[in-house]
């Protein structure tokens, strides 16, 4: 199964995060106190969403 990166960007943004800036092949997002690098794929496997929201202290929604 897996997550479509635009919902995963949303629920980002919408719990604060912010682009800070493209890389070469990551979009990097943060909230001023972590920073969390997002693959630019289409689609991301569920559990590398879930691990990223938990990185930024987020609750797993995926």
């Amino acid at each position: 199964m897996s997550v479509k990166r635009r919902e995963l960007v949303k629920y980002f943004e919408k719990s604060g995060f912010y682009l800070l800036r493209e890389g070469r092949n990551h979009s990097i997002y943060t909230d001023s106190k972590k920073t969390i690098p997002i693959k630019r794929h289409r689609t991301i496997d569920r559990i590398t969403a879930n691990e990223l929201c938990k990185q930024a202290r987020l609750k797993p929604k995926f």
